[in-house]
């Protein structure tokens, strides 16, 4: 693929634009989000649950001493939580493109899509994770760094067909961009934390109240679900915009362009 030749200064990528956009369609398609992030969020809590037990996942204290599982099954879990959030950002790649222009959400007609794309999504996304991983267990800032070249992978995939190419063409377009895209992530991950931190403490009050009980765990969970649909809405539609920005700036490809590989 040629891109077009720089002829002036570099653009800019425009970190505002991409947050207020970002959650304009976010909460403009708030249903349909929700539609497509909140089962694999639940599926996540659910196993999470399953293996650590309901006091650890929803932070709360229970009758029972809190429970972590093997070494083996907390990486089992975490290549799950992995999986699911690369495939959930998938489907949110199509429905980004869509919002932005305008056209009807049908979060069925996603499915088979994401599916062709599923096994590099899923393989790529776990070798991210461990990069990132490593880069944040350093000093933070090197693990930022890391997602932020690696952070358009999904949509490459999904709109180039790129495979496990995928990985080498986000390096190539966040190339001289990574420290604006590190801004994006930043500003994301402020948001998505505080989503965290509120949910947490109302967890935290309300669970109590209605009884440390199947009812009230219940109600946990449901509530950690619907917030981490949020957080992925967010983080899918967040990537899904860094992408196009940076197919537009440096390859002239406008998004009613990129969204044709849907039709």
């Amino acid at each position: 693929m040629t891109s077009i030749p720089s002829t002036g200064p570099k653009a800019p990528l425009g970190v505002g634009g991409i947050i207020s956009n970002s959650f304009s369609i976010l909460f403009r398609n708030l249903v349909a989000v929700m539609i497509v992030a909140f089962i694999p969020s639940l599926i996540g809590l659910l196993f999470s649950v399953a293996t650590n037990g309901v006091g650890l996942t929803l932070g709360v204290a229970t009758s029972e001493p809190l429970a972590v599982g093997s070494p083996a099954m907390i990486v089992i879990g975490v290549i799950i939580q992995l999986a699911l959030q690369g495939l959930t950002i998938a489907l949110l790649v199509q429905l980004a493109y869509d919002a932005k222009l305008g056209q009807p959400i049908t979060p069925i007609a996603y499915i088979a899509p994401a599916i062709k794309a599923i096994v590099p999504i899923i393989v790529l996304s776990l070798v991210i994770g461990i990069l990132a991983g490593i880069g944040f267990a350093l000093l933070i800032i090197p693990g930022l760094y890391i997602y932020a070249v690696f952070c358009v992978t999904t949509p490459a995939i999904m709109i180039e067909r790129a495979g496990f190419a995928g990985m080498g063409r986000s390096a190539a377009l966040t190339k001289e961009y990574r420290w604006p895209v590190v801004g994006v992530l930043i500003l994301l991950g402020i948001c998505t934390i505080g989503l965290s931190i509120v949910m947490t403490f109302l967890v935290g009050m309300i669970v109590p109240i209605i009884g440390l009980n199947a009812a009230g765990y219940g109600v946990g969970i449901l509530l950690f679900a619907l917030v981490n649909g949020l957080t992925y809405g967010l983080s899918g539609i967040g990537a899904a915009l860094i992408y196009a920005r940076l197919r537009d700036i440096k390859e002239g490809v406008s998004v009613d362009k990129l969204a044709a590989v849907f039709d």
